[in-house]
């Protein structure tokens, strides 16, 4: 395995692990509703961040 594969198998995983760290975070947020909107802001910045890491790496993927 090269070192681009491996790059892109370990962006890709971490963008994965965002993602769904940001929907347990919006799910665990949800039934409080006395809470400020830090923890939603938090979710929003995490699945985000995670989804440009997948695209990045789908996109590194395909020039190789």
């Amino acid at each position: 395995m090269d070192i681009q594969a491996r790059r892109t198998d370990t962006v890709r995983a971490f963008g994965t692990l965002s993602v769904v760290a940001g929907f347990v975070v919006s799910l665990l947020s949800m039934p409080s509703s006395y809470e400020p909107l830090k923890p939603q802001i938090l979710a929003a910045f995490l699945i985000l961040t995670g989804l440009g890491l997948r695209i990045e790496a789908a996109i590194a993927d395909r020039k190789s």
